[in-house]
């Protein structure tokens, strides 16, 4: 079962309480690079079993790396191209138990067997998409998901 290292409470208790602490982190702060590597840390402390953790920024019709934490990373990744184009081009959260499995995944890194990927969209525009990935298969659960989907909100309402 999936554990938090600092918070208690059932998983959706933790993420809520994961959305309020980004929502005081990044009260009064509008830089976007700022405020992004925030999330990234803050996410990357609160979950286990994950290699890398961070966002990819929508410019010139395409998905540029932007902050993170893990290992290097791709840098460009074309709308509807892997699970991250895909998320983008679909506007939709995918989660993908066993990555090797999706058709066109992008191998950034190796050790990668899981990967969830959470569209951030604001007034109807697409701003990038927030990227986990684990070495574990079927790491992420639906639980996760609405989690995830409720950071991003946090996120997205604070840029």
């Amino acid at each position: 079962m999936f554990q938090t290292t600092a918070y208690s409470g059932s998983l959706k208790e933790q993420y809520e309480s994961l959305s309020r602490q980004l929502d005081a982190l990044l009260e009064g702060e509008t830089d976007l690079t700022a405020n992004l590597s925030n999330a990234s840390a803050l996410l990357n402390q609160f979950l286990n079993d994950t290699n890398w953790v961070g966002f990819y920024i929508w410019k010139e019709d395409q998905l540029v790396l932007g902050p993170f934490q893990g290992l290097p990373a791709c840098v460009r990744i074309a709308s509807g191209k892997g699970v991250c184009g895909t998320a983008a081009a679909e506007r939709k959260t995918q989660r993908v138990a066993d990555v090797h499995a999706f058709p066109g995944h992008i191998a950034c890194d190796a050790a990668s067997n899981s990967e969830i990927v959470v569209p951030m969209v604001k007034d109807g525009e697409l701003l990038g998409v927030l990227d986990i990935d684990s070495p574990l298969k079927n790491r992420f659960t639906e639980e996760d998901q609405q989690g995830l989907e409720l950071f991003v909100k946090t996120l997205v309402n604070k840029l």
